[in-house]
């Protein structure tokens, strides 16, 4: 069975550092796992990502920013992301389409709904499977990255406060609207507790899908 499977989150979140926890914990119980990001995973969509996160772009454009997300989630997704699935992987992408909804649809103000439409054109019916929010003060988030010295500091990163207790705003929304697929994570725990949760979440998930498919 393959599955794709988003882990969201502000900034600092951590979710990174798990998405290669549960790919190797994954990999232990025989499964095929592919790691991707976005924006990125692809060279094209990797080019776009520069475009987006380079820290002298402020100039940016709110919608042009949400349409060049689109774009390459779109190269994303059919260059590597669909191929994954046919070939029976468990696809892990850090971020997804609700990076979109909670920045730039609820945090940019651009609307939830309006954001939807533009991704649901790139991805067709390719919505995730299950949805891991990893949950964080951006206070406590943004103070890691500060502390990270090896981590890219992004356009995103010297955001206003204001901006990222918006995202965080919008991934809670997000959470409410979409309780069966998006489970929440307490991203403040230390990072082997956050881990276990997640690992918990996502084998129970599986286990699920494959009692459905196969009940024997």
């Amino acid at each position: 069975m393959s599955y794709l499977i988003n882990l969201e989150g502000g900034e600092g979140s951590g979710k990174s550092t798990v998405l290669n926890m549960l790919a190797e914990a994954l990999a232990k119980k025989g499964f095929s796992v592919v790691c991707t990001r976005e924006p990125g995973g692809i060279d094209i969509a990797e080019q776009i990502r520069e475009v987006i996160l380079n820290r002298k772009n402020t100039a940016m454009d709110a919608r042009t920013e949400a349409l060049l997300y689109a774009a390459a989630r779109r190269q994303h997704l059919v260059e590597k992301i669909i191929p994954a699935l046919e070939a029976g992987s468990i696809v892990l992408c850090d971020r997804y389409i609700d990076s979109s909804l909670a920045y730039q649809g609820y945090a940019r103000g651009l609307g939830i709904e309006e954001i939807l439409a533009i991704n649901k054109f790139a991805i067709d019916e390719h919505m995730p499977d299950l949805t891991l929010y990893f949950d964080v003060n951006p206070k406590v988030g943004l103070a890691r990255i500060e502390r990270d010295m090896e981590r890219e500091v992004n356009r995103l990163d010297v955001e206003s406060m204001k901006f990222h207790y918006k995202v965080r705003e919008g991934y809670l929304l997000l959470l409410s609207q979409n309780p069966e697929r998006i489970r929440l994570i307490n991203a403040e725990n230390e990072l082997p507790v956050v881990f276990a949760d997640a690992w918990e979440i996502a084998e129970r998930f599986i286990e699920e899908r494959q009692t459905t498919v196969d009940p024997t």
